[in-house]
């Protein structure tokens, strides 16, 4: 029995961290192209004309998120709909050494939701016209919080697409 004991832990561990090398490198060759792609682009947003809040929100992304990957990376992605950003936000912020806040990643996630709906719009249009009627209007719900909640307008389209 005592052997038993001492022999799980070290299995679970052991198990844990093959599990951790295995996905450091299960990437697929195409995958691995599409983050060279993101990778070589541009590094910065002009967030001149953003609302305050989001130009300081910008400022956390900037910081945060530059300390594991470059930042031209979560900018020039194919990410656009708020649950992309919404799932790529919490996975880096579980990321061991992020240290990213409940709060810092709430202002990352309205920096890229609020920058996709605007430099990303065509994108964003794709891919919401892609969607079923009720995912589409909560895409199209959550965007328009993030843009209500900084006074910024709501782009046309988006309230005359059918939701």
């Amino acid at each position: 029995m005592n052997k038993k004991c001492l022999f799980l832990p070290g299995a679970a561990a052991l198990v844990l961290f093959m599990a951790g090398v295995a996905r450091a490198g299960d990437l697929d060759a195409a995958t691995k192209a599409r983050i060279a792609q993101f990778d070589s682009g541009p590094s910065t947003v002009d967030v001149s004309q953003y609302p305050q809040h989001i130009q300081d929100a910008y400022q956390v992304f900037s910081e945060k998120c530059s300390q594991c990957h470059k930042l031209s990376r979560p900018i020039n992605s194919d990410f656009v709909l708020p649950d992309e950003w919404a799932r790529y936000v919490k996975r880096m912020m579980y990321k061991p050494g992020s240290n990213i806040s409940g709060s810092e990643a709430k202002d990352i996630y309205e920096f890229l939701v609020y920058d996709s709906s605007v430099r990303k719009k065509a994108l964003l249009d794709q891919k919401l016209a892609t969607l079923d009627p009720k995912q589409k209007s909560a895409e199209i719900a959550k965007i328009d919080a993030i843009r209500g909640k900084y006074g910024a307008p709501t782009p046309a389209n988006f309230a005359s697409s059918g939701n």
